[in-house]
């Protein structure tokens, strides 16, 4: 099961489970689309990976599956990527 990692890994913006802003790659890393477009280029800065639309989960699934509220925050990453 997906984690729904909270926040952009490179900018530290929140990102919800219900944000259509959210990316991920294969590995869960998680950004947001501007990072995304502006920073990386599309790929993943840990892993090398595409990044994609993050699947949302349905509200009614967040209570007994929570999103993860451990946040990752790793700036200095995705500026040598840019």
């Amino acid at each position: 099961m997906l984690e729904l990692r909270p926040n952009c890994e490179c900018c530290n913006k929140d990102l919800p489970n219900e944000s259509l802003d959210a990316r991920i790659c294969t590995f869960e890393c998680t950004f947001c689309s501007d990072c995304v477009s502006n920073k990386l280029l599309g790929i993943c800065p840990n892993c090398g990976g595409e990044l994609v639309t993050r699947p949302r989960r349905p509200a009614n699934k967040l209570a007994k599956n929570p999103a993860s509220t451990t946040r990752v925050f790793k700036p200095a990453g995705c500026e040598a990527t840019a």
